[in-house]
């Protein structure tokens, strides 16, 4: 009797192709915490990645300009997301997940260190929380903030205070 090894897959025909699929060990001799399968979606590795990624120091925001613009008007509309996502795109196959991370740092911080502590964080999270191998996490910094700068004021939707 040859025994199922715990791996993950992705069923090519199934309709929702941005999951991944943790697939245990099956029959009555399996333990029954790897008896079936688990799916993690691209959304879920996407919000690990951007909280792992916002709770290094240094980093001061995630998004470039433009995805920050363009995510501030979805937050906006109803049924908005509350921008855990936002400047961070990955890519999840049958074993393994890339990252992309667009980051804003603070000023004076070694962007290098910054760097490296975000990969550190996002891959040990996501690794641990996934089951995934994550293969690589790429980190372009579009911006710095200066300790002047104001902050990014959300325009007030009431007209009468």
């Amino acid at each position: 009797m040859a025994e199922n090894t715990a791996t993950s897959t992705i069923s090519t025909g199934r309709p929702d192709a941005d999951v991944s699929t943790l697939k245990g060990r099956t029959g009555a001799g399996a333990p029954a915490e790897t008896r079936g399968k688990t799916s993690v979606a691209d959304g879920v590795v996407a919000k690990i990645a951007g909280m792992a990624a916002r709770e290094v120091p240094g980093v001061h925001h995630l998004g470039g300009g433009v995805a920050r613009a363009m995510g501030a008007m979805r937050d906006r509309a109803p049924g908005g997301s509350g921008g855990v996502t936002r400047g961070v795109k990955v890519e999840v196959g049958e074993r393994q997940a890339a990252v992309d991370l667009d980051v804003v740092v603070e000023y004076g911080v070694s962007i290098i260190d910054v760097a490296g502590d975000v990969r550190s964080n996002v891959i040990g999270a996501l690794e641990r929380m996934t089951g995934l191998e994550v293969v690589e996490v790429n980190i372009a910094v579009g911006d710095v903030r200066l300790p002047d700068e104001e902050e990014e004021s959300e325009p007030d939707d009431n007209r009468v205070r």
